[in-house]
């Protein structure tokens, strides 16, 4: 008899590497407060625009050529007022220089265009110097150095077989390639990436999300709470169950305290997010 092969079970596609070198910087001072990811194998330029056009609400088409090209793009004015800022992507002409992108928000843009006006600089430049003074002096110093002053013992194995640094990206955002960890009712540190993730794991829409992470505050679900401090322009999420919300809105009738103090009160109180908190720093 003849035996039939049977296919083996097709893998699901492996999600590219978008970095290899993460670098965390979030305490400094805003606008400066940025996360470095850079990557040091040969760049996918499909799978890198497909991630910051997600990230940055950027069309695919216009950050492809962005990254092949190198330029500005700014956010369409949708109403009377401007609301979005300047989306960078800077490559160097001799190929030195690794490319790097970066988003400026409302301030640095306008703090741009002065300078555009008032010395006739091109208005990449001029978002290149308004950007570059708002970061870390340590980093400033390393990004004029080879592969960021790293020597490759410094390095993975696997990180330093792939030669320099060939791009990065100054990051802020949450999104699939970029994940944060949120504290839950019991302790668990659990991580999502992308605001859909995001929005799934807590019964939430994608708008709700979006607005707690951006602007802070609390979201009541299904009588717990999502709270969410804004630090450093950088969100920190955690969620409290219902005996624990309790206690908080007791707090707030008894102590006067803002909800969100009380909150904070309650997790510092709670030995299962203690423990939670504690090794959520020992991450960063």
């Amino acid at each position: 008899m003849f035996k039939i092969k049977k296919k083996a079970p097709s893998q699901s596609k492996k999600q590219p590497i978008l970095y290899n070198i993460i670098e965390d910087y979030t305490e400094f001072d805003a606008p400066g407060n940025v996360t470095l990811c850079a990557m040091t194998e040969p760049e996918d330029l499909a799978a890198h625009a497909r991630v910051l056009a997600e990230s940055y609400d950027i069309p695919l088409d216009v950050m492809t050529r962005l990254l092949t090209e190198g330029g500005v793009y700014a956010y369409p004015q949708t109403g009377p007022l401007v609301t979005r800022g300047l989306f960078v992507c800077r490559i160097d002409p001799a190929g030195v220089a690794p490319k790097q992108t970066w988003v400026l928000d409302l301030v640095q843009y306008a703090e741009a265009e002065q300078l555009v006006r008032s010395y006739g600089l091109p208005l990449e430049e001029a978002a290149t110097r308004v950007f570059y003074r708002t970061l870390p002096p340590e980093l400033r110093e390393r990004l004029e150095q080879k592969n960021l002053g790293l020597a490759d013992s410094e390095l993975d194995r696997a990180v330093a077989r792939g030669g320099r640094i060939t791009y990065i990206d100054f990051r802020k955002d949450w999104s699939p390639h970029f994940k944060r960890l949120c504290i839950m009712p019991d302790g668990r540190l659990v991580e999502t990436g992308g605001l859909g993730e995001f929005a799934a794991l807590h019964g939430v829409t994608v708008e709700q999300a979006r607005t707690l992470v951006e602007q802070g505050g609390i979201l009541e679900v299904n009588g717990e709470v999502l709270a969410c401090q804004i630090v450093n322009g950088q969100p920190a999420v955690a969620r409290f169950n219902r005996a624990q919300y309790a206690k908080a809105k007791e707090l707030v009738l008894n102590k006067g305290l803002h909800i969100m103090d009380a909150l904070s009160e309650v997790g510092l109180s709670d030995p299962a997010m203690m423990r939670a908190l504690k090794r959520l720093e020992q991450k960063i």
